[in-house]
């Protein structure tokens, strides 16, 4: 699989010239939002390197990041926080995140790629399996999206040091888990998800982190 620009082009050829990438990042963490970026890339112009945010390291996202941000003719960000996520699942508020992060574009798109699933927005939009690593506006779109997350990571890692955020990002490490047993839950876990629920059942449905 090669993450090009093909997706876009057969978009342009059908008459669309703002076409937005869109992916989500975070929806398997056990802490934090899930957070979402759109980038509407310029057909005429390659911002080469970009690839599925999972395959690079964090420093080429961090480089890549503000070259993608002056490129763009438009991006957004959005995130959905940790209790809508336990209220609607991380299927919808990976989707919210998505639909808000194309809604805040300025210009609107006039096609939208989205990684694997529709979004609730009246253009047209195509859904694309793996898009992050086929689509380069989808890729792109999933590189601001983590560099972003990760960035709120690390902000949140100095309220709550004892959960290892900015090297686990939320995840369920070893370590994330076993300081999820010992200090117990904070506001920002989300407590729909099987570990935190546990942790949570076990002191009595009350958390311990406040």
């Amino acid at each position: 699989m090669r993450c090009t620009r093909y997706h876009e082009r057969q978009a342009q050829r059908a008459g669309a010239c703002r076409i937005a990438g869109v992916d989500e990042v975070g929806r398997g963490a056990l802490f934090g939002p899930v957070v979402a970026a759109a980038v509407i890339l310029p057909l005429e112009r390659r911002v080469s390197g970009i690839n599925d945010s999972k395959l690079l390291s964090a420093e080429v996202r961090e480089a890549l990041a503000p070259r993608i941000r002056q490129a763009a003719l438009a991006w957004s960000v959005a995130a959905v926080d940790a209790g809508r996520i336990d209220a609607i699942n991380i299927y919808q508020a990976s989707r919210l995140a998505m639909a808000q992060a194309v809604t805040a574009l300025a210009p609107q798109p006039d096609y939208v790629l989205v990684d694997a699933v529709t979004l609730d927005w009246g253009g047209p939009q195509l859904a694309l399996t793996h898009g992050d690593g086929r689509s380069a506006s989808i890729a792109a779109a999933s590189i601001l999206a983590k560099v972003h997350r990760d960035l709120l990571m690390q902000q949140w890692d100095a309220v709550f040091p004892d959960y290892g955020l900015a090297a686990n990002k939320g995840y369920a490490t070893p370590d994330h888990l076993a300081a999820l047993s010992r200090y117990g839950v904070t506001p920002l876990h989300r407590r729909s998800y099987a570990p935190v629920a546990a942790v949570l059942n076990a002191a009595g449905g009350v958390a311990l982190c406040v």
